[in-house]
This record gives C-alpha cells, structure tokens and sequence, in this order.
C-alpha cells in the first residue's frame, strides 16, 4: 500500500470525524475557540452587505458567524473538500434557516473563484491541514477584493517553555486517548497533534502572509500562543 499525500490523509480523517467534530473541538480547546473566533469576529468589523468566504469552512462554525453579520442582503460561502463535513454545515444551514450562506465543494488549493471577488476571506483552523501553506494563502489574496481583508485563526506554537512543553504533552498524548473516548478514531486525532505541530509560528506565518502581498499585517495570540490569528490586507 502506498503512503497517502497529506491531502488524502487529511480527506479521510474529516471524512471519518465529521459527526463528533463540533463538540470534539469543544473538549479539546476547553471551550475556548469560540471565544477566540468572537474576538477575532469583533476584530475584522464585518458590515451588513459584505461578501464572505470562509475556506476551509468544515461544518461551518464561522460560516454561520459570518452570517449573522453581513445579514440578508449580504452573501457568505462555506468551501470544503469533505462532503462530509460540508453536510453538518447544511443541516446548520437549514436549521437556522439562513438564507445568504451557501455550501460549496472545492479545494482550497484552487479556489474556482475569480479575482476580486470577497470583502473577506476567513480560514479557521484549516491551514494547518492543507499541503502548501503559502498556495492556499495566495489563492486567498487573489479572491478578496482590493481593500478587504484576509483572516486565519489557527494553533500555533506556545512561546513559554514549559507551557509549550505541557501543550505538547496534552496535543501528543491526551487529546487523541479523547479522540477514542469520544470519537472512536485516536488515530486521526493524532493527526490533528501532527499537523499543528508542524505548523509555523507567528512570526513565520506573518512573513508568509507579507511575502504573499499582505499589507498591514496584524497578528493576535491567544491562551499563551496555543492558537493565533493573522489577519491582512489587500491594498
């Protein structure tokens, strides 16, 4: 059997985890990406009117955030490449019985969009996930319209010694015996440990974004660095 690419692997454990996703998140970050998401919300200063997407959108937690602010006369598209995951999105959808939002199919890699089309693009916990950083971030540049903004909230590295140390030992070894406990699956929770540690810290993703073309880069850290957003602008 051949190794799978980080996009296929990454494909089966949300393909796998979708149904306990949400209160997954909840369990693992002690309730605190919401909290962290409201901030950043408050941050971005989105208007009624504004066009969204939020790539990467999973089942759709910031998708319906998004939402709530541009209102019915604005428009807000959750992308995804798990189906699965995109279907808990459309229950919220209906649920709430939200008009301007809609559910898309796609990679992030290339988004089929043309230029210049958003107010904002937002990634929530997804950059992490996909193969090439930089590519998804361009791809996010090209999308948003001169003068909007680009948004990740993602983990990131704890900058404290023994907090990184403590953060570490709970990604590697706690939170994937929850994952069994709660989700049945510790082996795509120990991807999650995987893939956010590897991921670049603060100040590295920052350069990214700048590199990309983002002005005014503005970066923000939360619960000692365990997670961040970055957030700039296209000019």
């Amino acid at each position: 059997m051949e190794p799978q690419s980080k996009e296929e692997r990454v494909h089966h454990v949300f393909e796998k985890i979708y149904e306990r996703y949400d209160s997954m998140n909840s369990i693992i970050s002690f309730q605190q990406h919401r909290l962290w998401r409201n901030d950043v919300m408050k941050r971005m200063n989105v208007k009624k009117g504004d066009h969204a997407l939020d790539v990467c959108c999973g089942t759709g937690d910031w998708t319906m955030a998004l939402a709530k602010e541009v209102g019915t006369e604005g428009k807000v598209i959750g992308l995804d490449f798990s189906e699965n995951m995109l279907s808990v999105g459309i229950k919220k959808k209906l649920g709430g019985r939200v008009k301007q939002v809609e559910f898309q199919h796609g990679n992030a890699m290339n988004l089929p969009y043309e230029d210049h089309q958003f107010d904002f693009v937002t990634i929530g916990f997804g950059l992490r996930n996909v193969p090439d950083y930089r590519q998804v971030l361009k791809e996010m540049y090209r999308v948003v319209k001169p003068g909007g903004k680009v948004v990740c909230l993602e983990t990131s590295q704890p900058t404290n010694p023994v907090f990184k140390k403590l953060y570490y030992f709970y990604f590697g070894k706690i939170m994937p015996v929850f994952g069994k406990l709660f989700a049945k699956s510790y082996q795509e929770y120990s991807w999650l440990h995987e893939s956010a540690k590897d991921f670049p810290g603060k100040k590295e993703l920052k350069t990214m974004f700048e590199e990309v073309g983002f002005k005014n880069v503005t970066v923000k850290s939360y619960t000692g660095g365990v997670a961040a957003m970055h957030m700039g602008e296209k000019q």
